[in-house]
């Protein structure tokens, strides 16, 4: 029962899709991807360099954010194991197109569908002696393909929330498919143990601490953005939407001698276009950029009376170094049903985390505000409150910021459980 209704929304899904790529880029990214998609990894597989008797290593992830938390496992693997083959899958346009040129993989591709057949030739293809799935990837057919051929399969950074009951028992099945269980937080594990599940589980924590950890520790200066932030007081807003922005805005304009970085989630063309609108004191990165290379450099005219004080980001990539030139950082996705994104890349530079209200999913967020390290807020005037209790007084600034960082830093090494334990087990003997 659960098998047929499960191909049903497979087979619905299929159709929708396909029929949103006739008005929807990303949809159409997702179908173009997948077009003789066979024949294309067959041939990728061909052109590949001489096996050299190595272990295969697939890791797939939904989209990029699960990309950079199954990482820092990848090359840690990779590490010890120089002659393993690294293929990686992506399920989401937005993590393929930007990660798909990863020089620490041998192939980065989608995934087909998940229907039997595309499971079993896909598997076939690649042979994996080890899979890594990042979070919440939980594919009924791929799953049962690796049961069936005893090729081991974990889950990495789990998180598992209450579910209806019309969803738990989908859930439960999918889970006892996996060789073992690898959950983030605590109420994870509760939730895993209350279903009669957590003997295959183990709480290792989320793998994404030591992502940001290695970030910090091996940063590289932007000097374009340095020189934008030319000894201000600077705040950081990344990972922004138009529900973020709008409380932004009012703090821009009441302090000029400020110094604002907006990164928005979105950055084509028209989206661009209209951040520039909500902000009209700014300039863009890419103009930015231009000015300063030409060694006229746009921070001397603010400094001289312009009213520009807001750098707009118009690529994607170099967010988790901005949050360095931070003295505070806000974080979007707070405002809508999207999710807050990964607070993580702000505070381990030890900088004051902000977000809207909607965060009751997100674990580490409820444990950096009581840490005194993140703030929720819930409109502009607060924001603006809350952000004045900070900038007006170093000491607090630095307590908070000081709390951001030890929070990240006690949260490091499930890298090293997981390594652990697929070393234990004796994974990746052939």
């Amino acid at each position: 029962m659960i098998t047929a209704t499960y191909n049903l929304f497979i087979r619905v899904y299929s159709f929708a899709i396909k029929l949103a790529s006739l008005w929807n880029p990303k949809a159409k990214k997702w179908t173009e991807g997948r077009k003789k998609f066979f024949e294309r990894l067959k041939y990728s597989l061909n052109n590949l360099p001489n096996d050299n008797g190595g272990s295969v290593i697939w890791m797939h992830c939904a989209s990029l954010g699960e990309f950079e938390q199954g990482r820092p496992v990848i090359e840690k693997l990779k590490a010890q194991h120089a002659t393993a083959r690294i293929f990686i899958t992506f399920f989401s346009p937005s993590g393929y197109e930007i990660r798909k040129d990863y020089a620490g993989a041998d192939l980065v591709c989608y995934l087909p569908l998940d229907t039997a057949a595309n499971a079993r030739r896909f598997i076939q293809h690649i042979k994996p002696t080890l899979v890594l799935w990042i979070r919440y990837e939980l594919w009924l057919h791929y799953l049962k393909e690796l049961r069936k051929a005893n090729i081991p399969l974990l889950l990495l950074s789990a998180t598992v929330y209450r579910s209806n009951s019309f969803y738990r028992p989908f859930r439960k099945k999918l889970y006892q498919y996996f060789s073992h269980l690898f959950v983030q937080d605590q109420p994870s594990l509760t939730q895993l143990e209350k279903e009669g599940l957590a003997g295959n589980a183990t709480l290792a924590g989320d793998t994404r601490f030591d992502r940001v950890i290695k970030i910090a520790e091996s940063f590289q200066p932007i000097p374009e953005v340095e020189a934008f932030c030319n000894s201000h007081k600077v705040v950081v807003a990344g990972s922004t939407w138009m529900e973020d922005e709008e409380v932004l805005i009012h703090y821009t304009r009441v302090n000029p001698l400020m110094r604002f970085i907006i990164a928005p989630h979105e950055v084509d063309s028209e989206n661009i276009k209209n951040v520039q609108k909500e902000f009209p004191n700014s300039i863009l990165f890419s103009a930015w950029r231009s000015q300063y290379q030409t060694e006229n450099p746009a921070n001397k005219a603010a400094d001289e009376g312009s009213i520009v004080n807001t750098l707009i980001i118009d690529n994607i990539g170099m967010l988790s170094r901005l949050y360095h030139y931070a003295d505070v950082t806000y974080v979007g996705g707070g405002f809508g049903d999207t999710g807050l994104h990964n607070i993580l890349e702000a505070a381990v530079y030890g900088k004051p985390v902000f977000f809207g209200p909607v965060f009751h999913r997100n674990y580490e967020a409820e444990k950096m505000i009581e840490a005194g390290g993140a703030f929720s807020i819930e409109n502009a005037l607060e924001l603006e409150k809350e952000l004045n209790n900070l900038m007006n007084d170093n000491n607090v600034l630095k307590k908070s910021g000081e709390s951001a960082r030890a929070f990240i830093y006690s949260n490091a090494g499930a890298t090293q459980r997981i390594l652990d334990y697929i070393y234990k087990k004796r994974l990746l003997t052939n």
